[in-house]
């Protein structure tokens, strides 16, 4: 089965990676998780995982459910770095599952911290698909529970900051542009003021990694959904255009600079026995701006998936890889193999 981040995205000259819609929803006869008991929990998954079941044949693909006592911590990091679930729901210890579609475009985490969590991604700037998405899983489940739901508040939600519609709606930008050249601070001053945060690749309290950030919404109550999602929609595309303009005047003045980073890159990357994961960032991201760029191409026209690699190339991926534990030392090696397998051989653009 292809996944959704094996999908072209070449929309917005690639610095939109993915769009994500993320729901927040509890049962009304259930405490928040957080303050849930054992039994209550388990009582919470096994209404959620009926109403799936019941639910199969009207969905358009086959989802799985696995019980998280069930799976290895790193396998939960590893789907972490996959963007499949939170950082938050490594750490759940309460009784806790995910619903995960085949193509994993669509993952359900019940009990993380609200009961569930519904989560849509899409391959480039494409809010709306994935808002189509998340509000047919969420229709359905809406036939077959229960919502805690206000007519004054909306939506309610164990943090009071996703109240209302319960909409977490973010792109996923790579905008190394305007990270050299210092301007994307001047944005991250200015952002906030249209409700707006800009945070790490993994979201909250995570670093920037290969110039990767996240663009979300802060305000979720007084907003309607499709206001929210035109209010990121327009800000992120004013973003894109300002990183498109900085790399193109940096192409200008600096074309050489430019071709010797990415060149040089690609040399590292396709050669190194050894690479950290920051390191390996840093390099497919020159790569990836050499490509959209028009500084290199592949031969035979051998189309790169970087985002796929950025993710593969994760310390938890890796492991799973090789189906063991490895130290620091073994997982740079894996990683520096697992680069030169991948890359196709470039020429000049």
């Amino acid at each position: 089965m292809r996944k959704w981040y094996e999908e072209a995205h070449e929309n917005h000259q690639g610095v939109i990676i993915s769009s994500r819609i993320r729901l927040a929803r509890n049962l009304k006869d259930y405490p928040f998780p957080n303050r849930a008991v054992s039994k209550q929990s388990q009582e919470v998954l096994q209404v959620v995982g009926d109403a799936v079941k019941s639910s199969q044949g009207s969905l358009d693909r086959k989802y799985n459910q696995l019980l998280m006592t069930d799976v290895s911590r790193v396998d939960k990091i590893a789907m972490m770095e996959m963007h499949i679930i939170s950082p938050n729901f490594v750490k759940v210890q309460r009784p806790s599952a995910l619903i995960l579609r085949e193509d994993e475009a669509i993952s359900i985490m019940v009990n993380e911290e609200d009961h569930i969590r519904i989560q849509s991604m899409k391959s480039g700037m494409d809010l709306l698909g994935a808002m189509a998405s998340a509000n047919e899983v969420d229709d359905l489940f809406e036939t077959k529970v229960d919502y805690a739901f206000d007519s004054r508040l909306g939506y309610l939600t164990a943090c009071p900051t996703n109240l209302g519609t319960g909409l977490r709606a973010s792109y996923m930008i790579h905008v190394p542009a305007l990270e050299t050249t210092g301007q994307l601070q001047l944005i991250l001053d200015a952002i906030g003021k249209f409700g707006l945060i800009v945070r790490g690749i993994y979201g909250e309290g995570s670093e920037a990694q290969g110039s990767v950030f996240q663009v979300s919404n802060q305000v979720t109550l007084g907003m309607t959904e499709a206001e929210i999602i035109e209010n990121l929609s327009s800000v992120t595309k004013q973003i894109v255009e300002q990183e498109l303009m900085v790399r193109q005047k940096l192409l200008n003045e600096k074309r050489h600079r430019f071709e010797d980073a990415v060149f040089r890159s690609y040399g590292i990357l396709s050669h190194a026995r050894m690479i950290t994961s920051k390191e390996a960032m840093t390099m497919l991201s020159d790569m990836k701006l050499g490509i959209e760029l028009g500084i290199v191409k592949t031969e035979g026209n051998t189309r790169i998936n970087i985002y796929s690699l950025m993710s593969k190339i994760q310390p938890a991926n890796l492991q799973i890889m090789h189906n063991r534990q490895l130290n620091a030392d073994e997982r740079d090696m894996a990683r520096a193999e697992y680069l030169r397998q991948q890359l196709p051989k470039v020429i000049n653009g």
